[in-house]
């Protein structure tokens, strides 16, 4: 394999890293204006919070080594977000295929947090399974 195989995770990582990392972390800056916004208490948004910020992190770090601790940390990472994402979507978006903003849904539609569910329902049940986490590494298969 080579080099570019070998580290194409790093985009499905980052991506999901960047989103969960960004979103949680804007929860803690604001907890009470979001506790306030959502139909959830100010516990469970900082626990929301806690899922987003850590699940994202997890899958990150999940990428630097093809160990047992670090697929384990891939998998967790990734359902730690699986019931945000639902409850983001039967809380705020359900209703509404399209991810742009309308007059019923101004914050937009499932779409964006369908795909966020389906890949990291493949990280939870694959791991780093199928990835080459290492240059000097061949993917594993299923």
């Amino acid at each position: 394999m080579n080099f570019l195989t070998n580290n194409a995770h790093w985009l499905l990582r980052i991506a999901l890293a960047s989103v969960f990392v960004y979103h949680g972390a804007l929860k803690f800056l604001n907890l009470e204006g979001f506790a306030q916004m959502l139909p959830i208490s100010y516990l469970e948004v900082v626990l929301v919070a806690a899922a987003e910020t850590g699940g994202g992190l997890l899958v990150l770090l999940g990428g630097f080594r093809n160990d047992a601790i670090s697929d384990l940390a891939t998998r967790i990472g990734a359902a730690l977000n699986i019931p945000v994402m639902i409850g983001a979507i039967t809380l705020v978006h359900w209703g509404r295929w399209n991810f742009l903003p309308s007059e019923t849904h101004p914050i937009g539609g499932i779409e964006f947090q369908s795909v966020l569910i389906l890949i990291m329902l493949y990280l939870a049940f694959t791991g780093n399974r199928g990835f080459a986490v290492n240059s000097d590494t061949t993917a594993q298969t299923a």
